[in-house]
């Protein structure tokens, strides 16, 4: 999950349950305000590892050290207990009032729990239980960048924002409304900019919802009635049952997945159901044979279940359509690429590769490429592409990832 959404859930989880106030608030500093800023930054420290690869040339580090050590379940203990000392100098510096270690230890124990069960949710694969173990485990229920969970997360803090006092009402509600709406046609544009399947429907009920959300309650001001936590608890409750839902629709692509491969008698060696944007009605499904990948793109709302293979792309229309991905003939150039360290850590990570393999001039080129992370566009390279030039003689002229263009 990206890290503004992390923090945009940190603030709701403590608005919704711990009393929290708004950061930006215009009067003085309080306890309830410290409280929403220590899980906010809760909620984003872990992705703090990302700072280490500014000062290192080492590409891979994606792979061996984010979302490693900060995202631990094991370490967590130890770095709310050093937030929580660090924020009490802080606040006892600036002169606050401010709750006692213990509750600040455990609202950063929160927030930095929220970020690593939010990035559990995805399929990036997190090392919850590093250094112990530095396995990956991933649930494959959300995208890493789910636009509707983060409006689900941060629109009841800004309706609650406006409906806070009477003075300005009208003119706050429309600018909430008129920013989300320009978002929701931004988001729409970068969707069909990628080739996600998006439609005009899902765009004009987005706008219908945000319509309903944002200025009815502005009639007769009965939006006034409700308090900011009953705002921001609905937006937590219904965050929450997003995701529910996202399980209820991973295990039914799953189940295609299944009666794919089972369909066409595969020798699976390992198989998942992966989201797909912009909405929870789409789903890759991946399955990793000793020849190579399947992937069938579904869309859980179409009707259908022939297994049928798809032309030069996947056919998001057809619930079960499916393109095949060979792994290129064995040769030693993949086999001297396989022995390279670099290329052990990206198998090592990747959980359903491909290789590929061909010539440029007198350059060999070896490519392994990880399908979880879907080619949006034919004309680019997918994403986590990692490249081995050889010479003739089969020494190593290059390697490192495909940078997209």
């Amino acid at each position: 999950m990206d890290t503004i959404t992390h923090g945009i859930a940190g603030a709701l989880i403590a608005k919704a349950a711990f009393r929290g106030q708004d950061m930006f608030a215009a009067k003085p500093v309080t306890r309830a305000r410290i409280i929403t800023w220590s899980l906010m930054l809760g909620a984003i420290f872990p992705d703090s590892d990302v700072f280490r690869e500014f000062f290192s040339h080492n590409d891979l580090l994606i792979l061996t050290w984010h979302r490693s050590i900060t995202h631990s379940l094991i370490c967590l203990p130890f770095f709310a207990v050093a937030l929580a000392g660090l924020t009490r100098w802080f606040v006892r510096w600036r002169k606050w009032d401010t709750p006692s270690f213990a509750a600040l230890a455990g609202i950063y124990a929160i927030g930095i729990f929220s970020h690593i069960l939010m990035d559990l949710i995805t399929s990036f694969g997190t090392m919850i239980w590093s250094p112990v173990k530095w396995s990956r485990p991933a649930w494959d229920l959300i995208f890493i960048i789910d636009f509707t969970l983060s409006a689900i997360l941060l629109v009841p803090q800004i309706v609650a924002w406006v409906y806070a006092k009477g003075g300005g009402l009208q003119r706050r509600a429309i600018a909430s409304w008129m920013v989300f709406a320009v978002a929701t046609f931004g988001v729409a544009a970068i969707a069909i900019k990628v080739d996600a399947p998006v439609s005009i429907q899902g765009i004009l009920a987005t706008i219908v919802i945000l319509t309903a959300v944002f200025l009815l309650p502005a009639i007769r001001k009965s939006g006034l009635r409700v308090r900011p936590a009953s705002w921001n608890l609905a937006g937590l409750l219904i965050a929450l049952g997003y995701i529910g839902a996202a399980v209820f629709a991973h295990q039914i692509a799953l189940q295609r997945v299944d009666k794919f491969s089972s369909t066409l008698h595969l020798n699976v060696q390992s198989q998942g159901a992966l989201p797909l944007p912009p909405s929870l009605w789409h789903w890759d499904g991946l399955v990793l044979t000793p020849r190579g990948v399947y992937e069938l793109r579904m869309n859980l709302g179409a009707e259908g279940n022939d297994v049928q293979a798809a032309g030069p792309g996947p056919d998001v229309q057809s619930s079960l359509s499916y393109r095949f991905y060979p792994d290129a003939p064995p040769n030693p150039y993949i086999e001297a690429a396989k022995r390279l360290p670099e290329v052990q850590t990206v198998l090592w990570f990747a959980r359903f590769p491909v290789t590929r393999f061909h010539k440029e001039g007198g350059e060999a080129v070896v490519e392994i490429s990880d399908l979880r992370f879907p080619q949006m566009r034919p004309d680019r390279p997918a994403s986590f592409t990692y490249r081995v030039r050889f010479a003739a003689d089969g020494t190593v002229v290059s390697q490192g990832w495909i940078k997209p263009k």
